[in-house]
């Protein structure tokens, strides 16, 4: 049987990073064993659905690059449905759910329950405070096919629960759990069908997972405590189970279950930073699954060929910015400075740098100054912490060694020198830079910091940055002749 997975997320806001991994591993098993990755929108909770959700959850995997084979997808800016197993939307497959609770009914599986929400609550509170597990306590089990009716007829609000044997074994495998054995008298009666007529999470997955011929259920490991009960629905409905993997949880680093408490956890939050896709997913892979060497960075296609379930972690992996910057950081110098200059534009308006108008007419200025600073970058949104060195005015000292640099007796003689070398030229040049400072060096003598140094602090304040001889390219002439005349004016 070929491998079909799935990932089912409910349309209830922002796209979670431990979701965009789930997504992930479902994503590169497939691809892994030349099999199909199915997108199913599980909107059962009508209470919980947040509008444009679903728009904001394919936008993130199409950023991301985890695109699915069936299911959902956005087509002409409306979603769609494309794939020979829909309908992909739970919403859209209630007459399916009513004709298989049927099924479960007529079996003896499944029952009426007419109780309250009153007594349920009244019968956890008191099986609470005697110390055990709060469960529904099978009223309802045994009524009669007359009294059901009968209480039907009258109106009486109802669920359909599942029927549980007692005292009974519930077994499955999971490849990352290993073997898991469960006894129903430590499980409640899951109502499958609620008061509005609409199917419990537990009902519809597995009528979904079985009727779509998903293989693998491929989940977060909050899952693992209802699994019992969907291995015993396939049970009842006398079908094959399909193979579970329950995945660790990502964690802060207090090991604590991420949360948005603790800061960015959405993939949105990421995207909005200016976090490259490639990045993103190369972290996101690592946080959980190992491969068998250190390889760190991965292309997605290294990492379609190198994935395994086996290699999946039971504990939970740490979610470690500093570890995601380093890998960001890698991939921005390893992108083109259009790129990254076309990522960076939008930040610099946002910052107030520059206007729509001028990103245009300043294209290539702008690429040579992301060229400069492009090594210094975690992730893009960082470019409006860098860029004042190009565009301030007025110069000051950054830094206590900035202000001792201002105070050398050699500093008027150096910039004499230099304004000497950069009037001389029309247009100052990728070479221009090394060139001036080596005859700057053999006209004064002073080598070394005591040369390099003090030209830095003059045009732009700070006694460590970037490259000289590309900020010296990317300021120009005349805002290096104003920025040299400010200082001599104004602070030596």
């Amino acid at each position: 049987m070929s491998v079909r997975v799935r990932f089912a997320p409910s349309p209830t806001g922002f796209v979670h990073i431990g979701s965009l991994r789930t997504a992930l591993y479902n994503y590169l098993y497939a691809r892994k064993n030349d099999g199909k990755y199915i997108l199913r929108i599980e909107d059962t909770d009508q209470n919980r659905f947040v509008e444009g959700a679903i728009e904001g959850m394919l936008q993130a995997m199409e950023w991301a690059g985890v695109n699915h084979d069936e299911g959902v997808v956005i087509k002409d800016g409306a979603p769609v449905e494309i794939g020979e197993y829909g309908p992909y939307v739970q919403s859209h497959r209630l007459e399916i759910y009513q004709e298989k609770i049927k099924t479960l009914l007529e079996s003896g599986h499944a029952y009426y329950c007419f109780c309250s929400k009153e007594r349920i609550d009244e019968i956890r509170e008191a099986q609470k405070a005697a110390g055990e597990m709060p469960k529904y306590d099978g009223h309802c089990k045994g009524l009669s096919a007359e009294e059901v009716e009968a209480k039907k007829a009258a109106g009486e609000a109802y669920v359909i629960r599942l029927k549980l044997p007692a005292n009974t074994d519930i077994e499955f495998n999971d490849i990352v759990r290993g073997k898991v054995v469960v006894n129903t008298n430590d499980m409640d009666d899951q109502v499958l069908i609620k008061s509005d007529g609409f199917p419990t999470y537990h009902f519809a997955v597995v009528v979904d997972d079985n009727s779509m011929g998903i293989t693998h259920v491929i989940r977060g490991e909050e899952w693992l405590i209802s699994t019992p009960k969907h291995v015993y629905l396939y049970q009842a409905f006398g079908w094959n189970a399909p193979q579970y993997v329950h995945l660790p949880n990502i964690l802060n680093a207090d090991k604590k279950k991420l949360s948005k408490r603790q800061g960015d956890v959405a993939v949105e939050d990421f995207m909005k930073k200016g976090y490259l896709p490639e990045a993103l997913v190369n972290y996101i892979a690592l946080v959980g699954w190992s491969p068998e060497d250190n390889q760190e960075i991965f292309s997605m296609k290294e990492l379609e060929e190198k994935f395994s379930l086996e290699r999946v972690s039971k504990s939970g992996g740490v979610f470690d910015v500093n570890k995601l910057n380093w890998v960001n950081a890698h991939y921005i110098k390893e992108s083109s400075d259009d790129k990254i200059t076309d990522l960076a534009i939008p930040h610099l308006i946002a910052a107030g740098y520059i206007t729509e108008a001028e990103a245009q007419e300043k294209y290539q200025w702008l690429k040579e100054m992301v060229s400069v600073l492009k090594e210094k970058l975690s992730y893009i949104a960082e470019i409006v912490d860098h860029v004042g060195i190009f565009f301030k005015t007025e110069i000051k000292a950054e830094d206590e060694e900035a202000a001792e640099i201002l105070k050398f007796e050699h500093m008027a003689v150096l910039l004499d020198a230099f304004v000497v070398k950069v009037s001389a030229v029309e247009e100052i040049d990728d070479d221009f830079g090394k060139k001036a400072l080596k005859e700057i060096q053999k006209e004064t003598g002073f080598k070394g910091p005591q040369l390099f140094k003090p030209i830095r602090v003059a045009i732009t304040g700070n006694s460590h940055g970037p490259d000289i001889n590309k900020i010296i390219k990317v300021l120009g002439k005349q805002n290096l002749l104003s920025r040299i005349e400010y200082v001599k004016t104004n602070l030596i």
